[in-house]
């Protein structure tokens, strides 16, 4: 993650854009190589089959609501078609959760919500993925589409957030060892939301530092989030079910940065287009700051509801003992009387 900026902007400015999406079929073949050779097989005692019915509710749904959210600030949000993609997703979605109440064997077991924490887990997922990776693609806008910065120059300005992000998850992944995981993912993503708030205030005349204290404080809120929050997926189901737990979390990490890059998109745009009207000789500078205040707002409350639901929901008791084991919330020790 710290290194990914640097090295996009590298292939970018020195290749093609094009070799950000070729750099993953080296990647992909040495993890294959060291997969085959390093892990250890396991099969699961009872197979499972493949729940088509709810693959395909479930992809097109979100399909639909995405694409629908994308369309929105292209065209408007009362457009017919736009309006279509929202029913067809509700539909879809709606038909995908009677589908998995429904089948001996679903892709996702709804049962699994009754857990607080896997709830919890889900919900910061979401709002970690679509309050600050979602704001990071408009991050790069600014830098490089009002400021003039190269790809390069852009990944190195990042490496501020990146960078602080690498320090702290790794004392983050020792301290889960023996804190409860809400005080960790719960504050960090309150101080991503702060992180956020702190980068709004962006006027026609500001430069890239105004970003620098949001950057350092976000990146340390999702140093803190990151390591621990799969454990809220695995570390609350049975062994058999932490492959269905585990991309659930991924998934919602996914929904998480792909509405919230469409969301921002259409907030941006309509918000660039109403500053132009207001303030025609602020020119587009001022515009795009305008817009982009207005996603860091909408994104710091993003970030802070998922804070506030991670410290509220995912408690040590939920999880198995098999799982990760995070510490359990301290407790004042008690006297015990001696004769």
């Amino acid at each position: 993650t710290a290194l990914g900026p640097i090295l996009g902007g590298v292939l970018t400015s020195g290749i093609t854009w094009r070799s950000i999406f070729l750099v993953n079929l080296p990647i992909g073949i040495v993890a294959l190589f060291l997969t085959l050779r390093m892990v250890d097989e396991s099969r699961a005692p009872h197979a499972r089959r493949v729940d088509w019915a709810g693959v395909l509710t479930f992809t097109a749904g979100l399909l639909a609501g995405v694409y629908g959210l994308t369309e929105a600030g292209q065209r408007s949000w009362t457009d017919g078609l736009v309006l279509g993609c929202f029913v067809a997703a509700a539909v879809l979605l709606v038909a995908f959760v009677i589908v998995e109440l429904r089948v001996a064997q679903p892709m996702f077991d709804l049962g699994l919500l009754r857990t607080p924490t896997f709830g919890g887990g889900l919900i910061a997922a979401f709002a970690m993925n679509g309050s600050l990776f979602a704001m990071l693609l408009y991050v790069v806008l600014y830098l490089q589409n009002s400021l003039g910065y190269s790809a390069m120059d852009t990944g190195l300005r990042l490496l501020v957030m990146s960078g602080c992000t690498m320090i702290v998850a790794t004392i983050a992944g020792r301290l889960s060892e023996h804190l409860p995981l809400r005080l960790l993912i719960g504050p960090g993503l309150l101080l991503v939301g702060g992180g956020l708030f702190l980068m709004a205030g962006l006027d026609a005349d500001s430069s890239w530092t105004h970003l620098i204290p949001g950057l350092i404080v976000a990146g340390i809120g999702s140093g803190m989030v990151n390591p621990p929050l799969a454990a809220t997926a695995v570390g609350v189901v049975p062994v058999a079910q932490s492959g269905m737990a585990s991309g659930i979390n991924t998934t919602f990490r996914q929904i998480g940065i792909a509405v919230g890059i469409a969301v921002y998109g259409s907030l941006f745009s309509s918000r660039m287009a109403d500053s132009m009207h207001r303030n025609p000789a602020g020119g587009t500078h001022a515009a795009y700051a305008d817009g982009l205040n207005l996603l860091f707002c909408v994104s710091a409350i993003v970030a802070v509801v998922g804070g506030v639901c991670a410290l509220v929901m995912i408690r040590s008791k939920d999880f198995v003992p098999h799982g990760p084991a995070p510490a359990a919330d301290a407790e004042p020790a008690q006297q015990v009387p001696t004769g």
